[in-house]
């Protein structure tokens, strides 16, 4: 299984390279500093899959930025997730820098926001800006004593190594047990102005709405107030992450944060209109795709799952029934043995917590080898067993549904559920 996605073409956007690094005035780096391990790392004796495995990271604008951000609404929030809400209240919504880790997520440790509070301190003395305009996200471990050394130690080098082309550096130093490094970058112009919006992510397991996915950084240099890019942000953070579902489990530190630092020169952007729609689908565009990338690559996963509702009485109605069918475990196993048993996915309808009339709802199973018609009006129809598996032999599946003739349509993303996933989750903290 390739666990790139098949990617969505948008008129009016373009696929660049570039990840956070995209926008104008972005640096970043990434390193190893042996967060794990960190005495090994402080002897200079780590081992050689740590060396080639970065575990810190840092991002930064050349000026300040507005910034917004969201996240987890686990009861139990990791230490760093309420620094960044501290920060961004006393700045305004105002950032100029963001640090992570990976290794371990500083959740449940009575020094855990000293430990958060100092990384961004490290970050603000080096740039010469205040603590509160740092962010800062981490994750791995829960409710391990997070070590504020090694951070200390390769903080000079960290910063020293910052530059204008180490998105993969940086990307790649949030991955805990994903396989592959996630991000995307999209250009498109406004007002004459090329804009450019960019973002890298991690996640593969503990992923459920909402805020569903662990860590995730997105710049741009569109002008832009807090005010809008809060709206914009929460506008598509329903649609995208809080869409997805890998295992069900709601994560501790889930944090997705926006930084705008105005570098393109576009007229701020303060209130609705075709300016904003402009720049919100294409803010769409790149949290949609890592959406889907985060999905792919679920712990385990050999499938990427999408199903597409319409029909619905409205947007919220659409969610609630594609989450239902996504989040089914029965249905992600029926997906990973490519069982047509569309049984499971009006089970998992029938029990989605919305109105909508069942004797109404078809359903179609398709992918690039295309297309199955299994149930319509709430019973089944006659299909080729062996045409549906052809179909569900691939690595992206669509579930498409329709449950009437409302104006409500969403989709939700999600991986099927495989032998490996136990594997990996029983000895995580190995």
């Amino acid at each position: 299984m390739s666990k790139q996605i098949t990617m969505e073409k948008f008129e009016g956007f373009e696929y660049i390279e570039g990840g956070v690094c995209a926008p104008q005035g972005f640096k970043a780096n990434g390193l190893y500093c042996g967060i794990k391990d960190p005495h090994a790392a402080a002897d200079g004796n780590e081992s050689p899959i740590s060396q080639v495995k970065n575990d810190l990271c840092l991002v930064t604008s050349d000026t300040m930025c507005t910034a917004a951000a969201v996240f987890t609404q686990n009861k139990v929030k990791g230490a760093p997730v309420t620094v960044s809400q501290k920060n961004l209240a006393a700045t305004g919504g105002k950032a100029q820098a963001f640090i992570l880790n990976s290794k371990n997520a500083n959740t449940c440790n009575a020094d855990g926001e000293q430990k958060a509070y100092r990384m961004c301190e490290l970050v603000a003395q080096r740039m010469n800006i205040k603590a509160e305009e740092v962010l800062v996200a981490q994750t791995g471990v829960i409710g391990q004593i997070f070590p504020i050394e090694p951070v200390e130690r390769k903080i000079d080098e960290l910063f020293a190594g910052l530059a204008y082309d180490k998105n993969l550096e940086a990307a790649t130093a949030i991955m805990t047990t994903d396989t592959v490094k996630k991000e995307v970058a999209v250009e498109f112009e406004l007002e004459g102005k090329k804009c450019r919006v960019g973002a890298m992510g991690k996640g593969s397991g503990m992923i459920h709405p909402n805020m569903a996915t662990t860590l995730n950084v997105v710049t741009t240099d569109c002008a832009i107030s807090s005010q809008m890019l809060k709206k914009a942000l929460s506008e598509n953070v329903k649609t995208t992450y809080n869409c997805l579902s890998v295992d069900g489990d709601q994560s501790t530190n889930d944090t997705c944060a926006v930084m705008a630092n105005g570098l393109a020169g576009n007229a701020e952007i303060t209130a609705e209109g075709e300016a904003f729609e402009k720049f919100r689908q294409a803010l769409y565009i790149v949290m949609m795709n890592i959406t889907k990338m985060l999905a792919k690559d679920g712990e385990g996963a050999t499938k990427l799952l999408e199903c597409r509702v319409s029909g619905a009485k409205d947007l919220d109605t659409a969610i609630t029934i594609a989450k239902s069918v996504i989040c089914s475990p029965l249905f992600k196993c029926a997906m990973f043995g490519a069982d047509a048993n569309w049984g499971r996915v009006l089970c998992a309808i029938g029990y989605a917590d919305a109105e909508f009339d069942i004797d109404k709802v078809d359903v179609k199973l398709a992918s690039k080898a295309g297309e199955v018609h299994v149930c319509e009006n709430g019973a089944g129809v006659e299909f080729s067993e062996e045409t549906a598996k052809k179909v569900l032999l691939e690595d992206e599946i669509q579930i498409i549904v329709s449950v009437g003739d409302g104006q409500g349509k969403a989709t939700a993303y999600g991986c099927d559920l495989t032998y490996d996933y136990v594997k990996i989750n029983g000895d995580y903290r190995s």
